[in-house]
């Protein structure tokens, strides 16, 4: 065989490793598992509902605050969904659909946090 077919073998043979090396590496952002048990249970299936991803809030004052949920960019008073955008904040996004309101956590305080619950109605008071 050519030298240079030999070489260039041995380059594709090398990046095809590096390619399914690349491919086994772990989410550097992701919870440790023990920490994730912990926080959904150990037997949790897909979550159900909207999952809220990332919360960008700008360092000055009046910032900008945009939050990712289910891969979707949103703004406070953007529509979701069906849903309106109330409020981001630093760990929690509040969607609001008529009466209800949904709080989504980047880390849930305990399973089921963010469930569906009437809001208070300020009206007459």
């Amino acid at each position: 065989m050519d030298e240079a077919v030999k070489t260039l073998l041995a380059v594709l043979t090398l990046a095809a490793s590096g390619l399914a090396a690349a491919q086994a590496l772990q989410d550097p952002t992701r919870p440790p598992a023990n920490m994730m048990a912990a926080i959904t249970g150990p037997a949790a299936g897909p979550a159900a509902g909207p999952q809220l991803q990332t919360i960008l809030i700008g360092r000055a004052a009046g910032g900008r605050h945009l939050a990712v949920i289910d891969g979707e960019t949103v703004r406070p008073g953007d529509d979701f969904h069906g849903a309106r955008v109330a409020r981001i904040a630093d760990n929690e996004v509040e969607l609001v659909r008529g009466r209800e309101r949904q709080v989504l956590r980047l880390v849930p305080a305990t399973a089921g946090a963010s469930g569906m619950s009437p809001v208070r109605s300020t009206r007459g008071q």
